[in-house]
């Protein structure tokens, strides 16, 4: 057991090394925003990308669909967008030969292995419940039927932090169905002058598919089995809990904070601690790993109440907080 673990190790890591060298050539800088995206796939979740628009959300959704060899959708939140828009519908069908009418159902953007949901809060609660429930439950319900969505699913959902009006926030429900939130930021300058010179003097580089569904599903098996300490679970349970003010929370836990994170965000810590450790090619995941997801998992978990809001109290001084822990 232990030779065929070791044996997949090595071939997850070459193969995570050509996956990081494709995107590469589409997506310029933003290392950790890719990492963790391969993250929150390769522990089998979902993700939500926050931030300011040109940042290049929907590139780099189209290219871990591409090198993932993954099927991929995108699909444009609108308040009008209804749930057929996203899940399909059925439609009234003439046979041209013999004239009869049967209906037909035709599938929506959601059977696929990739969807981006752009401008996530933007769509209505009715909208964004349908699409809850495909991420949760890996199969929608229409027309009193209920069918799968195809496996893997990955929702890679992204928001604008800048523009709240005409939105609806998504509900707290929802938003713990997201493993991580990976905040999107502005390139560096050289960067940026490394983005532009390229976008405006060649065409894009096509790239190549580095994984095959069943690559991606092997993996994805791989960080399941993946060891990691008991000092890094015991962390990671101790870090979640602090964050609650009904329990092990400190004084400014029971000051600030509204709601502390769930049950669901000790589990995202740990199967996202084994797959980063894995992206940076350590066969155990540890509490560096714990400490290094804690942010991302805990971000879109943790409700501040009225005084912080008033007070300009927020994650970071969480964040501070919680280096008393653990």
């Amino acid at each position: 057991m232990r030779t065929t673990l070791l044996k997949d190790f090595e071939t997850a890591s070459a193969q995570i090394k050509s996956l990081q060298m494709e995107i590469a050539k589409a997506i310029v800088g933003q290392k950790q925003v890719v990492d963790l995206s391969l993250t929150a796939i390769f522990a089998g979740g979902h993700a939500l990308l926050v931030g300011a628009p040109g940042l290049a959300k929907t590139r780099l959704v189209n290219t871990l669909g591409t090198v993932l060899g993954l099927g991929h959708n995108r699909i444009q939140c609108t308040p009008d967008l209804m749930p057929s828009d996203i899940l399909g519908a059925e439609i009234l069908e003439e046979d041209s030969k013999t004239g009869k009418r049967a209906f037909k159902f035709v599938k929506g953007p959601v059977f696929t292995n990739l969807l981006m949901a752009d401008e996530i809060n933007r769509a209505s609660p009715r909208t964004q419940s349908a699409l809850l429930q495909a991420m949760q439950e890996k199969q929608v319900s229409v027309a009193g039927d209920t069918m799968k969505v195809p496996t893997p699913f990955h929702v890679l959902a992204t928001q604008n932090p800048i523009e709240q009006e005409g939105t609806y926030p998504l509900p707290e429900a929802q938003l713990d169905r997201f493993l991580l939130q990976v905040d999107v930021g502005y390139p560096t300058f050289s960067e940026e002058k490394e983005l532009v010179l390229q976008t405006t003097s060649q065409e894009d580089e096509k790239l190549k598919k580095i994984l095959s569904l069943k690559e991606l599903e092997k993996i994805q098996n791989l960080v399941r089995q993946m060891p990691i300490t008991d000092e890094a679970v015991e962390v990671a349970l101790k870090l979640v809990r602090a964050t609650r003010p009904q329990e092990d929370g400190s004084d400014f836990v029971k000051e600030y904070i509204g709601f502390g994170a769930g049950p669901r965000a000790a589990q995202a810590l740990v199967s996202t601690a084994k797959a980063y450790a894995l992206i940076q090619g350590r066969e155990a995941a540890d509490v560096m790993d714990v400490h290094f997801m804690l942010e991302a998992v805990l971000k879109h978990r943790v409700g501040f109440n009225f005084t912080a809001k008033a007070q300009g109290v927020g994650f970071v001084d969480l964040m501070k907080e919680l280096e008393k822990v653990a």
